[in-house]
């Protein structure tokens, strides 16, 4: 328990390097499709032959799961992020991962509107709280300012998580955890290139120096980075993790990336939200933790459907 916890920690590490990575790129000249295609291809190339090798043998369960494999990746890897590096590009980092981590508010939302039953009050309360929470985020009384696109692209990068859990939901044991990784970071750079290639998704690359805290690197220190650090070292370890604690217990702890995530953007962007969004970032994570712990605590058959399952492998912000 005690060494899983300590890689569920790392793994939320490391994923919380993923904005500031993609900032330092973006404010060089590089457009968020880009730095996302870059990072998919990159990431899928690396994790190709571990993939191939828990794949020997066992191609149909590849076959068997081609539809989990292709919405995960176009939905919880190329859209996701795709939406997240948008928002990253005209909010800060951590006020864009908090936008995101709305999804399970969105969820409990969604059930309650669809089902017309009302959620347990420990949910309830966890729901509101994140509401509140956000309203302290989006700073509404004006002393910072925030930019309504940058909103609706991190509110749309959370609604993209939230799809991808109601898609993954039902649990699967036929399909090893790095290889459903492997194949949605595939899907998503296929779904990036031939976007691009339509002239639909804008693509623009720079070679300039990027800045990340008191140093002025090469512009492949940055996108090394967000491949190998937030995304492959993250994802392997995220995976390790989920065997140790469990796929529940592990999405639990992954929460802390947002504490990460605005602790990097402080000490690699030089980014800190005011008082006013921390509070209400400590809300969202606080409301969050609730809807989590009312799931883990629901009786065997009582827990909610959408829910109910924390995969062991989750779209990468």
């Amino acid at each position: 328990m005690a060494s899983g916890l300590g890689m569920a920690l790392f793994s939320s590490a490391v994923f919380g390097l993923s904005g500031s990575f993609a900032k330092a790129l973006l404010e060089t000249g590089w457009t968020p499709g880009a730095a996302v295609t870059a990072r998919l291809t990159g990431a899928a190339l690396i994790l190709a032959v571990p993939t191939i090798a828990a794949l020997r043998g066992r191609w149909h369960q590849l076959r068997d799961n081609w539809l989990t494999v292709v919405l995960f990746g176009f939905i919880g890897v190329a859209a996701c992020q795709l939406f997240y590096f948008n928002a990253v590009s005209r909010l800060s980092v951590g006020v864009a991962l908090l936008l995101e981590y709305l999804a399970p508010v969105l969820i409990v939302l969604w059930l309650w509107a669809a089902s017309r039953k009302r959620p347990r009050p420990l949910t309830i309360a966890g729901t509101l709280l994140s509401l509140a929470g956000l309203v302290l985020v989006l700073d509404l009384t004006g002393a910072v300012k925030i930019d309504l696109i940058g909103v609706l692209w991190g509110i749309a990068a959370a609604v993209c998580l939230a799809i991808y859990f109601f898609i993954t939901a039902k649990e699967n044991d036929t399909l090893p955890p790095i290889v459903l990784a492997s194949g949605g970071l595939m899907v998503g750079a296929v779904v990036m290139w031939l976007t691009a290639a339509t002239g639909l998704l804008p693509m623009a690359f720079s070679t300039a120096d990027t800045r990340l805290g008191p140093w002025i690197t090469p512009w492949w220190v940055a996108l090394a980075g967000l491949v190998v650090l937030a995304t492959v070292v993250a994802y392997v370890s995220g995976i390790v993790a989920a065997r140790a604690l469990g796929s529940k217990v592990a999405s639990f702890v992954s929460l802390t990336e947002v504490l990460f995530a605005v602790i990097w953007a402080w000490l690699l962007l030089g980014e800190l939200p005011g008082p006013i969004q921390l509070l209400g970032g400590l809300l969202i994570v606080g409301g969050v933790v609730l809807v989590r712990l009312d799931e883990l605590r629901a009786p065997s058959g009582a827990r909610t459907a959408a829910l109910d399952h924390a995969n062991d492998c989750e779209p990468v912000p």
